[in-house]
């Protein structure tokens, strides 16, 4: 019996299951939150532009016989650029002209039956109504008269306008018509830039938008001589986005233009007032918890993760701003945030190619 009892101790001991090892850490990939990490100021990619450009067209319908310009060609205000056929607006003009020689005419007859009606009248041959007829036929020739003539005007003006002539001084850039083509009228026929006063018009997505304004300066550079650098400024900001591409056109002035800018030419505008102290983290560092911007931060002593609300900033295509709540040199998860719990071990593993 006591050695039943004497046993029993080491029974119970045997039948005790063994504690559980604890979970291995799970890996994590993570980014260390630094100068690598920081906010980059934005570049846009756009095109040199005139700040003046005329796109010129016909203010008639008709058939082209003739242009007298190529692309590149420099051209002076009122050189011809192109001329329709002349032929059916001529015959409109000599049918116009003989309307008012017709009206003419028979303003001279009512004149002159006018001035036998006064005469009766004044003799009692007539009564004052017929002479009120009278005067108002008088009246309405000259009316049709003048109204012969006004449309005449208008009919020259129309032969006036078989010639394109150019509105102002500057480089042809585009031609979009040939000669035997038939245009309408205010088709776009020729584009006239001023060489001067270059620009380059870039379109900013609704994320890049903010603190784009009139006047803010940016720095310019040629993608064919990316080794110059031209200080530029906001000139125009457009007030509604397009309505297809969903971005803002934006012109920036540069202020200080050598013979080596060239239109057309592709150039990469860089705007220094985005230029912050904000984080940039990776869209997927960024989770939402109980209605706040969370990320989950690594303690590199124990490898704990435990999520901290921080103040999330602009969304961007490149990632996330973070205004507040992360220092310099910790580490933040960036992939499988909505698996972690608050206390779990994590090996970390440092993200390659880091924003």
């Amino acid at each position: 019996m006591k050695y039943l009892l004497l046993m029993l101790p080491l029974l119970l001991a045997a039948c005790e299951k063994p504690a559980p090892p604890p979970p291995p850490p799970r890996p994590a990939l993570v980014i260390t939150v630094g100068e690598r990490t920081a906010a980059a100021p934005i570049i846009l990619v756009g095109e040199i532009r005139s700040r003046y450009e005329t796109a010129q067209g016909f203010r008639i319908n008709g058939k082209i016989i003739e242009r007298n310009v190529e692309t590149g060609s420099v051209v002076k205000k009122g050189t011809l650029l192109a001329k329709l056929d002349s032929m059916d607006t001529a015959l409109s003009t000599q049918a116009a002209q003989a309307e008012v020689s017709a009206a003419e005419a028979d303003l001279a007859l009512a004149q002159a039956e006018l001035d036998r009606q006064h005469q009766l009248h004044a003799r009692k041959f007539i009564s004052e109504q017929a002479l009120d007829i009278q005067e108002a036929k008088f009246k309405a020739a000259a009316a049709r008269l003048k109204q012969m003539r006004a449309q005449a005007a208008v009919t020259g003006n129309q032969s006036r306008y078989t010639h394109l002539v150019a509105e102002r001084a500057g480089v042809v850039t585009q031609i979009h018509a040939e000669p035997g083509q038939v245009v309408a009228a205010g088709e776009s026929i020729v584009r006239i830039a001023v060489p001067d006063n270059q620009e380059v018009e870039i379109a900013v997505p609704e994320s890049r938008m903010q603190g784009i304004a009139i006047n803010v300066p940016a720095e310019i550079r040629l993608w064919a001589n990316p080794n110059s650098v031209y200080q530029g400024k906001v000139r125009q900001v457009a007030p509604s986005a397009d309505n297809l591409t969903r971005t803002f056109q934006v012109r920036v002035v540069l202020l200080k233009a050598d013979t080596s800018v060239r239109l057309g030419m592709t150039a990469g505008v860089r705007f220094y007032h985005q230029e912050t102290n904000d984080f940039l983290l990776p869209t997927t560092a960024v989770t939402q918890r109980d209605g706040q911007s969370v990320v989950w931060v690594v303690n590199a002593a124990s490898g704990e993760v435990q999520p901290r609300a921080v103040q999330a900033g602009a969304f961007r295509e490149d990632g996330v701003l973070i205004a507040g709540g992360l220092q310099k040199g910790e580490q933040v998860v960036v992939a499988g945030v909505q698996t972690l719990v608050p206390g779990q071990i994590v090996r970390a593993t440092e993200m390659r190619g880091q924003p």
